[in-house]
């Protein structure tokens, strides 16, 4: 589950790697240290991938990628 200690803390490495928080949200790293939350889920049996944002400074903190995850499982 990710935390908001553990996400300054992610580095890069040679290839994108995905962390699991909960309920289809995860952060994609990237090698060009990017940090960006993503939800993953089914539509008719069809796996999609949403992007909410950046993590960082003028971004997105994890309570609102948690939040924006919610407001889609109830829509």
């Amino acid at each position: 589950m990710l935390t908001d200690t553990r996400l300054p803390n992610l580095k890069p490495k040679d290839r994108l790697y995905k962390i699991n928080d909960r309920d289809g949200l995860c952060v994609a790293v990237t090698p060009a240290e990017s940090i960006s939350f993503r939800y993953n889920y089914a539509i008719h049996g069809r796996q999609k991938i949403l992007t909410f944002g950046r993590y960082g400074v003028g971004s997105i903190i994890l309570a609102e990628a948690r939040e924006h995850r919610w407001e889609r499982l109830k829509s």
